[in-house]
């Protein structure tokens, strides 16, 4: 499982600045007017963990590979686009992709740069982009319910179950709120996501400053905050311009001093990574040996046999137990032997949860 984030919002407000800054590349023309980035363009960056360097150099590996996060830079959207205006269609069919939405709204004045609204307001803004979700979502559950409902008092036992689901959904978008805050019964989650619904996405709000605020935001990215709490939705403060800058920055301790002279104790990649991990519930695990040590990404409710899926089909199909030492344990007894000789090594059979931050090795047969 990879984590998959679509950066949208208006055209203007640095969004093709910003995913070029995240995956150091150029590959998203930045310029002073709408639908720049036609196609969505993608970036897969290292999702960076200080652990994999300190299990590394423990067991003594040849080689260190992280696990990987994805961006999709998506065109800029208007009012209008679930009715097809500008590139309504294309911006809506790309959001139904990606797993969580990262959404970058404008938190800074700057009259050389226009804004499709006429003037800086990223609450309204958010509110634009949220209206055109809903409004197609709302069309689309619409169109299904209708359909299903006559199937279930036609008799259809699936269509009845469909209805489960589509009743409380729709319930909310006609109240005009998000699919995401229906209430959905734990064993119906799948069903509820399989649905594509725009508004059940997990919503991460950028808020794009100038320098002077990315320490402490501004007027702006506080009445951000306020309706993100209202939304349930996460919410980070970053400028795409100093972002820009720490990408050319290839020494790390460079960076680390550009930064801290800013008054950041961190990148906005780093920032998002953790806000997005914590929206999709992800966490990591890792696999080590003197031929490489790997960090791997799966959801938080993940399996032991999960895991073993995640690294190889043969992993999970010939399934015998996952031998694990918590990362502390490994750290503290100084490696596998020290933690196997201490006791911390656990064998653990496929139902057992796994725990961010766990050291697996496999046993299967195939």
């Amino acid at each position: 499982m990879g984590f998959n984030c679509g950066i949208v919002g208006l055209p203007n407000v640095g969004k093709s600045t910003l995913f070029n800054a995240l995956t150091a590349t150029a590959q998203a023309e930045s310029a002073n007017y709408p639908f720049c980035t036609i196609e969505p363009n993608t970036g897969r960056v290292a999702v960076p963990d200080k652990r994999l360097a300190v299990l590394a150099g423990l067991a003594k590996s040849a080689s260190v590979v992280p696990t990987y996060l994805e961006f999709v830079d998506i065109a800029g959207l208007v009012r209008g686009a679930s009715k097809g205006e500008g590139l309504g269609n294309k911006f809506l069919s790309h959001i139904r992709e990606v797993d969580a939405v990262c959404h970058v709204l404008r938190c800074f004045d700057d009259s050389g740069i226009t804004h499709v609204e006429g003037g800086v307001d990223p609450v309204r803004d958010a509110e634009i982009v949220e209206t055109e979700l809903l409004i197609a979502d709302l069309e689309a559950v619409e169109r299904r319910f209708e359909t299903t409902e006559k199937r279930a008092k036609g008799g259809d036992k699936d269509a009845r179950t469909q209805l489960q689901i589509l009743t409380p959904v729709l319930a909310v978008l006609q109240d005009g709120r998000p699919a995401r805050t229906a209430s959905i019964p734990n064993d119906q989650e799948t069903a509820f996501r399989q649905l594509q619904l725009l508004t059940s996405k997990p919503v991460l709000y950028v808020c794009n400053v100038d320098e002077e605020s990315a320490v402490d935001g501004n007027a702006y990215t506080r009445a951000v905050a306020e309706m993100a709490a209202a939304n349930g939705a996460g919410i980070i403060i970053v400028s795409a311009e100093i972002e820009s800058e720490v990408a050319q920055l290839d020494d790390p301790a460079e960076r680390a001093e550009f930064l801290e002279g800013l008054g950041l104790s961190d990148t906005g990649l780093s920032r998002v990574i953790r806000a997005g991990y914590e929206l999709l519930h992800l966490m990591t695990f890792f696999t080590v040996g003197p031929k490489e040590t790997r960090a791997w990404t799966v959801a938080g409710a993940a399996t032991a046999y999960d895991a073993a899926g995640r690294i190889h089909s043969d992993f999970q199909k010939g399934f015998i137990r996952a031998e694990t030492i918590g990362y502390d344990d490994y750290i503290e007894h100084g490696g596998e032997q020290g933690a196997r000789e201490a006791g911390r090594m656990r064998q653990e059979g496929r139902e057992y949860k796994v725990k961010d931050g766990d050291v697996m090795l496999f046993r299967f047969n195939v």
